[in-house]
């Protein structure tokens, strides 16, 4: 991914990303995307971009492993995301969902993720001290909640399921407030350009709409261009 492409999916949505790749791929009907409602600690952050460096954890019980076993695991866990090669999105399944109690994000956590160099974190379990959190690093979570319960690191680098997506580690993740979405490998190369192409064509509705005057003549005329125009 170029710089061009990085800067350009900072400053968009997740819902234009979505519409842009069905954009790229020529036909209607993307669907990898989160379902339901997700929470975001910062919704004016903008969005996370970057290669998925996944995990998953457990919090309800005490974990059954030696406490030796546990450290190294989280361990190797923080060696996982810091060693991330370019831009980097940590996501974090909770196994415990939909029971989820344990908030692995809050202050410190965060705070180190950001340190890493990681662009924000994307989870179906809970995140606390939403005062706290450092700015621009944005957390797209399940839930809000204020107990770390018995929170444990069980696996690294495996694939995971947030909120219906399956995401793997090294997949190209743009998460927002919406939710998130895996972008294709094959439609990177044109993505940029499918940006673009989106946003000049929601124009020719929009800026009629805007405009002073505008009635169902106006609306009837930038619709037909608009259909004209998109996929």
């Amino acid at each position: 991914m170029n710089r061009s492409l990085l800067d350009l999916l900072k400053n968009v949505d997740t819902p234009t990303v979505c519409n842009a790749i069905e954009v790229a791929q020529g036909k209607r009907g993307f669907n990898d995307f989160s379902r339901g409602t997700m929470l975001c600690s910062d919704p004016d952050a903008g969005a996370m971009v970057g290669y998925a460096r996944t995990a998953k954890i457990a919090a309800v019980n005490p974990p059954a492993e030696a406490p030796d076993v546990i450290r190294a695991r989280r361990m190797d866990y923080y060696r996982h995301m810091a060693t991330s090669d370019g831009p980097a999105v940590t996501v974090v399944q909770d196994t415990d969902y939909p029971d989820c109690v344990g908030a692995y994000w809050g202050e410190i956590n965060t705070s180190v993720h950001k340190g890493f160099g990681i662009s924000g974190a994307l989870t179906n379990g809970v995140m606390r001290d939403l005062g706290d959190l450092p700015k621009g690093f944005p957390v797209v979570a399940g839930s809000v909640g204020p107990s770390h319960g018995f929170v444990h690191v069980k696996e690294v680098g495996t694939p995971v399921t947030i909120f219906g997506l399956s995401i793997k580690d090294g997949d190209l993740v743009h998460a927002d407030r919406h939710g998130a979405l895996v972008i294709p490998p094959e439609v990177v190369d044109g993505l940029e350009q499918a940006i673009i192409k989106l946003l000049e064509t929601e124009k020719l509705v929009l800026d009629p709409a805007r405009a002073p005057g505008f009635d169902f003549e106006a609306f009837e005329k930038a619709w037909t261009a608009f259909e004209a125009a998109r996929t």
